[in-house]
């Protein structure tokens, strides 16, 4: 995969105040848990596709983040401007962007040049705004720092000691899908049998998460309750995405799946699954395990995905010793980040997916999480940067710039919406060849349509 080799060893070599030697960077790893591999396969099998409000033609062959992105930090840096020269140019070209009104009455910004740390541009980089769905690189990083990248969460059940009482007792996996079901529950009519066990009683354990299962928002069908057992993110119809029906009982609902499973399987079930902690003395029987947590840093971001995001900071919250709660998560996800020495000054996380807007971050500690992402002492952060969308191409950034967007393919960014909220924060090549990471956040938005390509207009300036 050389072009993934050669997007990783630039984005590993762009840190703050050092140059970082190729053998170094490539013994450094995690780089790639499937999200960069999958945007090259699904680009070169692409066909034309139909946007919702007009319909464009894909480019074939890889993604269209490598030709740009690869071309720029592989070659040699040119001789550039004098920093002031060059800062003093990008304001000219950034400040009337950022004053289109369709980005409300509140606007805040920060550029960086990722290799330098220099600052090349601000405004009101130290204010503390409602940052929405761009907090997702917070709360990655803190759970990639707390639990490491091949962490994998369990989805178990255990025994009496007769096995004749068993409990499934769920681990806070928020991408257990119904194949993984099926999967825990082969193994389990496996091991029962070997025991001589045709007749159970059934129950479930979500004794791991404490607090309200509600998010602050309430019933929404942006996220489900927030429970440590459930089934395709307690979608109604798993197969959905985006905002979609909920259930409001996730756990009951993959406990009463498991137990159908088992009979279809031979084993029968005394009575209907019953909410309990599994008992003294029960031993594990069978579990199945997530996909490593890179993977699912990736999918949060690349999906802007609420669930997993919540899951993130709770699975910090335990690993740190922590309530696995909303207030658990917001002290867990804080204390890892002061672990990492990050400016937090007016930062708040109440929540770990950007929903609550009583969350508050600044644009200056957004580019700075971005920054220590590219840092070779921290390398299981990477998955912060593989897990950005593509500008054109892939997740919450498909359909939010054209072909002929000088942004198509070269900017990498977290998306944020709220009502009246818009906010996008990531990383872009400019055309000398340095990494920038950026964060822009605006607030009293007219709209979304209004906001969202304003933002995407000021990402576009920086490539082009």
């Amino acid at each position: 995969m050389p072009e993934v080799r050669t997007w990783q060893l630039a984005s590993g070599a762009a840190v703050v105040g050092l140059a970082l030697a190729a053998g170094a960077v490539a013994a450094a790893g995690p780089w790639d848990s499937g999200q960069r591999k999958a945007e090259r396969q699904w680009a070169a099998a692409q066909s034309p596709v139909g946007g919702v409000h007009h319909e464009r033609r894909r480019p074939e062959g890889p993604a269209p983040s490598a030709p740009g992105v690869l071309a720029a930090l592989g070659a040699p840096r040119a001789a550039t401007v004098s920093a002031p020269k060059a800062a003093a140019d990008l304001a000219k070209v950034l400040a009337p962007l950022l004053g289109d009104p369709g980005l409300g009455t509140v606007r805040t910004a920060c550029v960086v040049d990722v290799a330098t740390g220099r600052r090349v541009y601000e405004k009101g980089a130290a204010d503390p705004m409602t940052p929405a769905s761009t907090i997702k690189i917070a709360t990655s990083v803190a759970a990639l720092s707390a639990l490491g990248p091949d962490h994998r969460i369990p989805t178990t059940v255990v025994a009496s000691e007769d096995a004749r009482s068993l409990t499934l007792v769920g681990g806070g996996d928020p991408t257990l899908d119904s194949a993984g079901l099926r999967t825990l529950a082969d193994r389990t009519a496996r091991a029962l049998r070997d025991r001589g066990v045709t007749r159970i009683r059934l129950a479930y354990d979500t004794s791991l998460y404490a607090g309200p299962l509600r998010h602050p928002i309430g019933p929404n069908v942006n996220i489900s309750p927030v429970s440590a057992l459930m089934v395709g993110e307690g979608r109604v119809d798993e197969k959905s995405t985006g905002a979609a029906t909920r259930s409001g009982d996730p756990a009951g609902d993959a406990a009463r799946a498991f137990g159908r499973l088992l009979t279809e399987r031979g084993v029968a079930s005394s009575a209907a699954p019953a909410p309990g902690r599994a008992a003294a003395g029960t031993k594990p029987l069978a579990r199945v395990l997530s996909g490593p947590l890179s993977a699912l840093v990736e999918r949060a971001l690349t999906n802007s995905d609420n669930d997993i995001a919540e899951a993130l900071a709770r699975q910090t919250a335990l690993a740190t010793g922590e309530e696995a709660s909303f207030a658990g998560g917001e002290r867990a996800v804080t204390g890892q980040l002061k672990r990492l020495g990050l400016p937090l000054a007016g930062a708040r996380f109440a929540d770990g997916s950007g929903l609550n807007r009583e969350d508050k971050l600044t644009a200056g500690l957004l580019t700075t999480l971005l920054i220590r992402a590219a840092d070779p002492a921290h390398p299981e952060l990477r998955p912060v940067l593989t897990g950005l969308p593509v500008a054109g191409f892939s997740g919450t950034l498909q359909s939010r710039y054209t072909e002929t967007s000088p942004g198509t393919g070269l900017v990498r960014a977290k998306t944020g919406t709220l009502s009246g909220v818009n906010t996008l924060a990531g990383t872009v090549v400019a055309p000398d060849g340095r990494l920038l990471a950026f964060a822009f956040l605006a607030a009293n938005t007219p709209s979304r349509e209004a906001a969202q390509p304003a933002l995407d207009r000021l990402a576009a300036a920086l490539a082009s």
